[in-house]
């Protein structure tokens, strides 16, 4: 998958790598997460990423002319769920837009663990 920006000046090609790396770093930066996770669809075994590894637990899809985004999260034991994941939702969703001028429709995280 390959987003096209178009402006005044031009077309821009972003690859789904990009995206995938940029939404990683951005829910990386929050308090109270702990790693991305990658689920294998074949055991449905969590694995847990470290900085390397982003762009596998981040998943996005063009819909239209915008995206969504899905990331696994491990969080941190004792930090509100809640307030982390709407942290991670606001500062994804402003990353993609202010970087690439691409529209995020929705983030969707979920929470695959918790490290004590």
């Amino acid at each position: 998958m390959e987003c096209k920006v178009t402006n005044e000046i031009g077309t821009i090609f972003i690859t789904e790598d990009v995206l995938l790396k940029l939404a990683g770093y951005a829910a990386l930066e929050c308090y109270g997460i702990v790693a991305m996770s990658a689920k294998r669809a074949t055991d449905g075994i969590v694995e847990w990423l470290g900085r390397e590894n982003l762009a596998k637990g981040v998943q996005i899809r063009n819909v239209g002319d915008e995206i969504d985004v899905d990331l696994f999260i491990i969080v941190e034991y004792g930090i509100s769920i809640a307030e982390v994941c709407k942290t991670i939702v606001d500062t994804v969703r402003y990353k993609i837009e202010s970087m690439t001028g691409l529209k995020v429709r929705k983030v969707s995280v979920t929470v695959e663990g918790i490290r004590v």
